[in-house]
């Protein structure tokens, strides 16, 4: 009887199964068996896909048809029929696309598919009981999200607002038509990026598509002044090899990490009810570092590699604490505030800047308080992120809850608390508003 739980654990998908005899002799669950094998799939298919199907030997319209029938099989083969709500997603909003008018099709875009990402959230907590070690489709369905509503509102700056009004980084990736239904559900579920993102625009995908994304990057640099108007394709060996090796570690500290410290230890009677609080927060924040390793596998594995996917993994460093101190010590007020990181970062300059008279930006003269003030804030950082996170890798509601029972819920109190009494001053006049088309070639021509 006791082998049984863990036999139906690994069984336990709503895709393909044909990897059930791996996923028995490894130990591992079968739903992420079959993610790994379809990001591995993916990347030799992109190799061919760079290989036999360059921009040079083969039309854009069918780079496109085969990036969204390899996307199609993977969504399928790792999520089987709940693999129709992408779909449907999709179809609906390539409708609000068609008809909508263009002053109001990025918020339709928005509501249709925010609303019913929700509504599938909900029924995946509270319907299906998916459980901890469960990936589900609701993965995919965030990042197709992220692309309807990234490519609605592109497509509202391109057609419906006027260039004076944009600043420079919306007019260049502004759409100034609207996709066909082949480039749309292209974008959306290409192989490439369906399954672990990331989110890239729009203009970038069809680029890289037509095969200008390489040489629109460095001739828009330097190379013009140069004198280079045609260049050679560059090798990617070096890159892939690199992160090649990056997976390799990342699977590694997966496969060991992740059985040493699971994160369904943190609804066990022992964290719950038996460890002291202080070992709640440092073995918290050992199950958060631990689980890190697959989404970094995921990440960089991940075979249409945009800048972008590194603001997600740079959002969750201790960058964003000094970004936080740094706007608190000029009084700059920026809506990311309110992020428990930000809010938890608030704290200490404060008292830093009116009780010791110390500038974080100045502390030439002040070294060791300095360092202490480096440690206390990446120590505040790193547990700020660990019990923020924690319901997004659990993916259950009353193991979350038990969880942030444990914790006497104390990040919430000291947001709450600082949000109430921590003084901040008055926003300043001059307050440094958003570049716009009009300022930036203002700037040029002075």
């Amino acid at each position: 009887m006791a082998a049984e739980p863990r036999s139906s654990l690994s069984y336990r998908t709503t895709g393909s199964t044909c990897l059930h005899p791996l996923s028995e002799l490894l130990g591992i669950p079968l739903d992420q068996v079959n993610f790994v094998a379809c990001q591995l799939f993916a990347l030799f298919a992109a190799f061919w896909f760079r290989l036999y199907l360059s921009p040079g030997k083969t039309s854009p319209d069918v780079r496109h048809a085969f990036a969204t029938i390899f996307g199609i099989y993977f969504v399928i083969f790792c999520f089987g029929w709940y693999s129709v709500h992408l779909f449907v997603l999709v179809l609906m909003c390539y409708g609000i696309m068609v008809t909508a008018s263009i002053s109001n099709i990025h918020r339709y875009s928005f509501f249709v598919a925010m609303g019913y990402l929700t509504i599938c959230h909900i029924s995946r907590i509270y319907i299906f009981h998916y459980g901890i070690l469960t990936t589900d489709f609701s993965g995919p369905l965030m990042i197709v999200t992220q692309k309807i509503t990234t490519l609605a509102f592109q497509v509202h700056d391109g057609l419906g607002r006027r260039a004076a009004d944009l600043s420079s980084e919306q007019h260049r990736l502004a759409v100034k038509a609207k996709p066909s239904f082949l480039e749309y559900v292209s974008y959306l579920l290409n192989f490439m990026s369906i399954i672990a993102g990331p989110c890239n625009n729009f203009k970038d995908y069809i680029a890289f598509i037509e095969g200008r994304h390489t040489h629109m990057k460095l001739l828009e640099v330097n190379w013009k002044e140069k004198g280079f108007h045609s260049l050679p394709e560059p090798s990617p060996t070096g890159a892939v090899m690199h992160k090649l090796c990056v997976t390799l570690v990342s699977l590694l500290l997966f496969l060991t990490l992740t059985k040493t410290f699971p994160v369904t230890s943190l609804a066990d009677d022992w964290f719950v009810h038996e460890a002291n609080f202080l070992t709640r927060l440092c073995y918290l924040y050992v199950v958060m570092q631990a689980s890190k390793p697959k989404y970094y596998f995921a990440w960089t594995l991940d075979c249409h590699k945009f800048q972008n996917v590194r603001r997600e993994l740079e959002y969750s460093d201790s960058y964003l604490a000094k970004a936080c101190v740094l706007r608190a010590g000029s009084l700059v007020p920026h809506s990311a505030d309110l992020h428990p990181v930000c809010i938890m970062a608030r704290c200490l300059p404060w008292v830093l800047l009116h009780f010791l008279n110390w500038n974080p930006c100045h502390s030439s003269s002040q070294n060791a308080l300095k360092v202490a003030y480096d440690i206390v804030t990446w120590a505040a950082t790193q547990l700020a992120v660990s019990y923020t996170v924690a319901p997004f890798v659990m993916l259950a509601v009353e193991p979350t809850i038990s969880l942030y029972k444990s914790m006497y819920f104390y990040l919430h109190i000291i947001s709450l608390l600082i949000i109430l009494f921590l003084p901040i001053k008055p926003q300043a006049h001059n307050q440094r508003r958003p570049q716009t088309l009009n300022s930036v070639n203002k700037k040029k021509m002075d």
